[in-house]
């Protein structure tokens, strides 16, 4: 990123779907009722945080209760990449909203342990851990972490199409 894309400012972004965040990280985002399941990828760092602090913000707004953040396609976190993280679960708290983050690599669930912000933050191993009860697959029907259509947790949610690729955790597409 030179400093001429930096002074452009954040991207547009699209309330639901891919969008891309300069640099070398991307967001995904799923919005049902009551639920957001943000799906991060790339380098979490200094020259990403600022659009992706203001497009994880932007969907506090809606009526959610319960917002997921994926890591599990997180490469690179620095200080400004967990900044992004403590304020987003500070704006959800102060709107009742609860934040769980779901299945971050080896590397970065170290970072969040020796940081103490596991003890802040709800951290789960994979997607599906996170997800409420009706969101979840049986275990014995599918592989950790995959969630798709037509099964009797996903029918309890009406509407509800399968999580696309950019969605869904790494593997389960």
């Amino acid at each position: 990123m030179t400093a001429v894309d930096a002074a452009r400012g954040p991207a547009q972004v699209p309330a639901e779907g891919p969008a891309q965040v300069p640099a070398e990280a991307s967001l995904s985002v799923l919005s049902r009722p009551g639920l957001t399941i943000a799906r991060l990828e790339g380098d979490l760092d200094i020259a990403t945080a600022p659009p992706l602090r203001e497009h994880l913000l932007s969907v506090l707004s809606r009526g959610v209760r319960l917002l997921v953040i994926d890591l599990s396609g997180v490469s690179f976190c620095d200080a400004a990449g967990l900044a992004v993280l403590i304020g987003t679960q500070r704006h959800a708290r102060a709107r009742g909203i609860i934040v769980r983050l779901a299945a971050p690599r080896p590397q970065l669930a170290k970072l969040l342990r020796i940081t103490g912000l596991d003890r802040s933050f709800t951290i789960c191993a994979s997607l599906a851990d996170a997800l409420p009860a009706e969101w979840r697959e049986p275990r014995a029907a599918t592989s950790p972490g995959t969630l798709t259509a037509g099964s009797p947790a996903a029918d309890r949610t009406s509407p509800r199409p399968a999580l696309s690729a950019a969605a869904a955790p790494a593997g389960a597409a």
